[in-house]
């Protein structure tokens, strides 16, 4: 039986507390274990904008993609690719709880994990409350790393 788990990921150091913590969930699993990491950038369809932002709008997307795939997906993947772990990644727009919670159905996953973190900025906004309402929503278990 494989078990995926999911790993909420951002490039910070509490992102990277719940990509360790999920690592060494992936070894005591075994071969039968991948994790699917999940980078995701805060991005509302909903904002208002002015017409010359809209024009440069999905350009930026595409930036923030590569951006986000280039300095935390890929290096993640590459070390755990080392380690022998089964790993692929995805970085998505939108409500990170909710995204995560989608993909964790979609994929039929054991968990989620992600990160508590008092600092602030980027990390403190995708995995402040991301981290309550994600507790209170998702479909599956959810640990929550210190």
């Amino acid at each position: 039986m494989s078990a995926t788990i999911i790993v909420g990921v951002d490039g910070s150091e509490a992102g990277n507390r719940a990509l360790a913590y999920a690592k060494r969930l992936a070894t005591l699993i075994g071969s039968e274990c991948k994790l699917e990491l999940v980078c995701v950038v805060e991005w509302s369809p909903y904002t208002f904008q002015t017409p010359e932002e809209n024009s440069h709008r999905k350009k930026q997307k595409q930036i923030e993609t590569q951006n986000a795939q280039e300095r935390v997906i890929d290096p993640a993947l590459a070390a755990l690719k080392e380690a022998g772990i089964a790993a692929s990644g995805v970085v998505k727009f939108g409500k990170a709880s909710s995204i995560l919670n989608n993909i964790a159905v979609e994929h039929n996953a054991e968990q989620i994990v992600v990160a508590r973190s008092t600092e602030q900025g980027l990390s403190a906004r995708v995995f402040g409350s991301v981290t309550a309402n994600l507790v209170m929503s998702a479909n599956v278990p959810v640990t929550v790393v210190s």
